[in-house]
């Protein structure tokens, strides 16, 4: 049946130079397979902005398949958006590690691990930090870019703060914030725009936070001028779903498309192209590739292994106090 796949298929996912690489070497390579379907990419933005649309065309769904950040799909898991994926109807998802399955509960799992970094300009940092504590040296004043919440970059930066100084984040994050906030008059924005690694490349900060894959191909494009710190305090994965999206308009191109997307042939040509880490068990990236990614083993034991269901549930707290204690102290 894949074989005679035709029509439309209409896939949501990230914009820019995540659609650039992933065009190139997933939804191209999967077109060339299917030569009577077309396959149309609509990248929105952000994951809050692909939930809106998806509610917004809850009685006539335009999409078939859509990728957005883990805590965003398991809403959209819950409010039945999206499909219930089972091994009969995908069966790559009996390739798939576990945390990529668990992630999606019994909707569309992991396609992409990514992990929470600091990115810096190397022309001005010397020698490359290693530490997060390196954000609160009065140096940097006003060359800091934090992305706060509700921006998941924010969040996990909570969760790792909270560590760094002696707390768990599941019992509360008091310590993170009296810690941010004493970052706070240090930041320069909180909402860096378009984003930190082009405020660093325009010389307005020399911090910000990221995510690895995104500031490795910038670290690239930028011949090394953007710099990748791994805290040694820790990160945390940013975990890319893949979903069938409920009455999609051309479900059996959804399905087919779900199951190369987690296939290890293009779970391998994503990471040896933008490095995100494979979520499927037999996928063979370039061992440069990978090492590149958190999760080589050499520092698989600074993963927190962050349980999102938890932090959905307290997000919009966390965004409050962030509001109220964090920002408001940087007095910007």
């Amino acid at each position: 049946a894949a074989a005679q796949l035709s029509g439309t298929m209409t896939l949501m996912a990230y914009s820019g130079i995540f659609q650039e690489n992933y065009t190139a070497v997933v939804v191209d390579p999967f077109k060339a397979k299917h030569r009577g379907l077309e396959v149309t990419y609509f990248g929105p933005g952000t994951s809050s902005q692909m939930l809106g649309l998806l509610r917004s065309q809850r009685s006539s769904p335009q999409t078939d398949v859509v990728i957005m950040d883990t805590t965003t799909a398991a809403i959209a898991c819950r409010e039945g958006l999206v499909e219930k994926l089972t091994p009969a109807e995908v069966p790559e998802l009996n390739e798939l590690v576990p945390l990529a399955r668990q992630s999606g509960g019994e909707c569309g799992p992991a396609v992409t691990f990514d992990h929470f970094v600091i990115v810096y300009d190397t022309t001005k940092v010397s020698p490359a930090p290693t530490s997060l504590k390196v954000l609160w040296d009065e140096k940097w004043r006003g060359r800091i870019s934090v992305s706060a919440p509700p921006n998941i970059q924010g969040l996990v930066l909570t969760a790792i703060v909270e560590r760094m100084e002696g707390g768990d984040y599941t019992k509360g994050i008091d310590r993170a914030i009296a810690r941010l906030r004493a970052l706070a008059p240090l930041v320069q924005t909180f909402n860096p725009t378009p984003d930190g690694y082009s405020l660093i490349l325009n010389d307005q900060v020399t911090f910000a936070t990221g995510w690895n894959a995104r500031s490795q191909l910038y670290h690239d494009q930028s011949n090394g001028r953007i710099g990748v710190m791994l805290p040694e305090e820790g990160t945390a994965f940013q975990i890319n779903m893949i979903n069938v999206v409920a009455n999609a308009p051309n479900r059996a191109a959804a399905l087919a498309f779900v199951n190369y997307a987690l296939g290890a042939e293009a779970q391998t040509a994503f990471t040896n192209r933008m490095f995100y880490g494979p979520t499927n068990a037999k996928a063979t990236p370039n061992p440069d590739a990978l090492a590149r990614t958190a999760v080589d083993p050499r520092y698989r034991d600074r993963v927190i292994p962050l349980d999102w269901d938890d932090i959905v549930k307290v997000r919009d707290n966390w965004n409050s106090r962030w509001r109220r204690e964090v920002i408001a102290a940087g007095g910007r």
